[in-house]
């Protein structure tokens, strides 16, 4: 018996009340859409009252990732209802499989330009991050800042989109040792991510700048700046 994973999407449990359906696809832009398109596809489906569908109409709405979706269950998980848990998963490959190869942008995504300090207290990681990709610190805001990014998900924490793709030379692992404490507003990078902190909170990306953009509103209906499929470009400031 092989212990080599399944090529191609497959759908696995998650706990009793979920299943996961993974495209099995590296992150990118791409792979992001695809996730997305594949969440509304199957709210689709719940909404047309398809009959493989009844143990999703019920639960929570399926949430998209880099490149998976995550799929609620109605009250009785997995385990009570077998077949019908079959047909699911027969349902979501073939939606899996049947994704268009390059999806477009997001309808009524949104542009948002975000002013950025780069470097000094600021961006405290601005210069290892220049010498491990070996490029001056302005090197590494011309390529950040001269990069458009699509918002792949939302995550982590309120308010805070996971960005791509960031270019090949700044790709960098996380943190060895995450901080207890990054402040709201940080711009930060990490593999092939950016993003902002949008409150206080830990963290183990690195830190290249600030914006004194408020991605987090709880005050307002629409808490959060970002959504998924948005464009993001940071602007030096």
């Amino acid at each position: 018996m092989s212990d080599e994973a399944p090529a191609g999407p497959f759908v696995a449990p998650v706990g009793d009340d979920h299943l996961l359906v993974d495209l099995r696809e590296p992150v990118s832009v791409t792979a992001a859409r695809r996730a997305r398109l594949l969440a509304a596809a199957i709210r689709a489906r719940c909404a047309d009252g398809d009959p493989d569908m009844t143990c999703v109409m019920e639960a929570a709405e399926p949430v998209a990732a880099a490149s998976s979706v995550l799929v609620p269950l109605t009250a009785g998980g997995p385990g009570a209802v077998t077949t019908a848990i079959e047909r699911l998963e027969a349902v979501l490959l073939t939606l899996a499989r049947e994704l268009p190869a390059d999806p477009p942008p997001s309808p009524g995504a949104r542009e948002h330009v975000l002013a950025v300090r780069y470097g000094g207290d600021a961006g405290p990681d601005l210069a290892d991050v220049a010498e491990a990709a070996g490029l001056d610190a302005a090197d590494v805001i011309s390529l950040h800042a001269g990069t458009p990014y699509e918002v792949l998900f939302m995550g982590f924490a309120p308010g805070f989109g996971y960005l791509g793709e960031l270019p090949e030379r700044l790709r960098l692992p996380r943190l060895a040792t995450p901080r207890v404490l990054v402040p709201a507003g940080s711009v930060a990078i990490a593999g092939a991510m950016t993003g902002v902190y949008p409150a206080d909170s830990p963290g183990g990306w690195r830190l290249l700048g600030t914006t004194d953009a408020r991605l987090l509103d709880r005050t307002v209906p629409e808490p959060a700046l970002l959504r998924a499929g948005d464009l993001v470009r940071f602007r030096p400031a």
